[in-house]
């Protein structure tokens, strides 16, 4: 049973203190904007939320421990299985270095795309992570994008928040996305967004973000233990995709 709450930021770290010493409480999930501030509340951490530092998930272990884990980049690629986007040897762009653009990124490290490139309106959010890929990945190419223009990309990712309103600029130039190219907006809101528009009308491959969303619930599931589940919902995602996709 998932039960919603509303943290402000300063209140997390006391929240989660006095949450799980509730015995029937026995981890949470995270969005904006506690991802990356969970990281340093962790005794533990997985691999992509430790080179990522965000999670979105985190678990009270039997020991007392708390477990963070992170979901997001494990679900955007798995999403472009579906899609039929191969990242590995792609040349990528993630436009947004918040929490998920950050997931994002690591995902697309760990599956091979041949570079990447990290982009930012404040490039200093980018930086550690780069500098974290890097050490992770020592021979991909990944470094700070100075702007968004997806020219020269195989993969281009929209992970910034511009789209919510359709009165909000472009993430990027749609016109400058290379033929043959594919566009992900991940914005859950606003279907289709006005990205998602301006690529279909050049008749560039683009894709939303929901399908994310959908595929990393196996992962979720099993991380809180919940195994039959998850191998069901694997097997068969469709009651998922029907809850999230937009009506």
């Amino acid at each position: 049973m998932l039960v919603p709450a509303t943290v402000a930021p300063a209140d997390l770290p006391g929240f989660v203190r006095h949450a799980l010493r509730a015995h029937n409480i026995d981890g949470l999930w995270l969005t904006i904007p506690h991802k990356s501030a969970m990281f340093s509340l962790l005794d533990r951490c997985d691999p992509l939320g430790t080179v990522a530092q965000a999670v979105n998930a985190a678990r009270r272990n039997a020991d007392g421990s708390l477990e963070g884990a992170l979901f997001d980049g494990l679900g955007f690629v798995k999403s472009l299985d579906g899609f039929g986007v191969e990242p590995r040897g792609a040349r990528a762009l993630v436009v947004g270095a918040g929490g998920a653009g950050v997931a994002i990124a690591v995902s697309l490290a760990e599956r091979g795309v041949r570079s990447l490139a990290l982009y930012d309106l404040d490039p200093a959010r980018c930086c550690g992570v780069v500098a974290r890929i890097r050490a992770a990945w020592p021979t991909l190419d990944v470094g700070v994008a100075t702007s968004a223009d997806p020219a020269g990309h195989d993969l281009v990712v929209n992970a910034s928040p511009l789209g919510l309103k359709d009165s909000d600029p472009l993430p990027f130039d749609a016109a400058r996305v290379d033929a043959g190219a594919a566009v992900v907006d991940i914005l859950m809101k606003n279907q289709p967004t006005p990205l998602l528009r301006a690529c279909k009308a050049r008749g560039v491959r683009a894709f939303p973000g929901y399908e994310m969303l959908i595929r990393q619930a196996p992962d979720y599931l099993a991380f809180f233990g919940f195994h039959e589940l998850a191998s069901a919902v694997q097997e068969d995602p469709s009651e998922v995709r029907e809850f999230f996709q937009p009506r």
